[in-house]
């Protein structure tokens, strides 16, 4: 059973949300809350798989819990679930380590698959977050020039895992293309983190579209 939190301001939104989430095979909302605070207490007492998380609430934001489980419980998988669209905001939640990002205006259909796809291959890149993400490299291009940075060097079978991961194939799609073990699959894939000092898979992502590694016309 997947256990599932949600955390948004917006009571109506969150109990729809709710009713919508139960409906779907072997998922249930475990913890509801309206803000990052009340959340963090009730999380004490009822371990979750995966949050859904707004941004803009009162008391402690999303921005601000994102932060926090990033520290505490990183084994809680985030599915931003907001109507912030703007380059800064979309890219602080990258860099914050959220696994996905599903607006308020997609289609309602989109969301058991969005949490699916983000429970089995720990991150989510549907339609969506494509268009964020390239809102976000955009947005960081433009920033000022950092320090020199050391790219990673990325052997072909991990570009190819990279780029498989961002078409949604899962570990075990993987596997089957590349003809290999599934934990050959996923030891990649933390490999692929280490070396490019990413917290999350949406991190490599990033950062092989950052460094065109790959492009978004592969994901299209």
């Amino acid at each position: 059973m997947l256990r599932v939190g949600i955390v948004d301001d917006h009571q109506l939104f969150r109990k729809s949300l709710a009713l919508m989430i139960n409906s779907f095979q072997n998922t249930k909302v475990v913890i509801e809350a309206s803000n990052g605070r009340i959340f963090l207490e009730l999380l004490e007492d009822n371990p979750i798989d995966l949050v859904l998380l707004d941004i803009q609430m009162p008391e402690m934001n999303g921005f601000e819990t994102c932060r926090t489980l990033q520290q505490y419980y990183p084994e809680i998988k985030i599915l931003v679930v907001s109507q912030l669209t703007t380059k800064e905001s979309i890219h602080k939640i990258m860099e914050l380590g959220a696994d996905g990002y599903f607006t308020k205006n997609s289609d309602p259909e989109q969301l058991e698959h969005a949490i699916n796809t983000l429970h089995e291959n720990g991150f989510y890149f549907g339609t969506e977050l494509g268009k964020v993400l390239r809102e976000a490299i955009l947005w960081e291009k433009k920033k000022p020039t950092k320090p020199v940075e050391v790219i990673a060097a990325l052997t072909g079978r991990e570009i190819d895992i990279i780029r498989m991961a961002a078409q949604e194939m899962s570990s075990g799609e993987i596997a089957d293309r590349l003809s290999i073990n599934i934990r050959t699959v996923d030891t990649h894939r933390k490999r692929i983190m280490e070396k490019t000092n990413t917290k999350n898979f949406i991190g490599v992502v990033l950062y092989a579209l950052r460094h065109e590694f790959i492009t978004m016309e592969e994901l299209s």
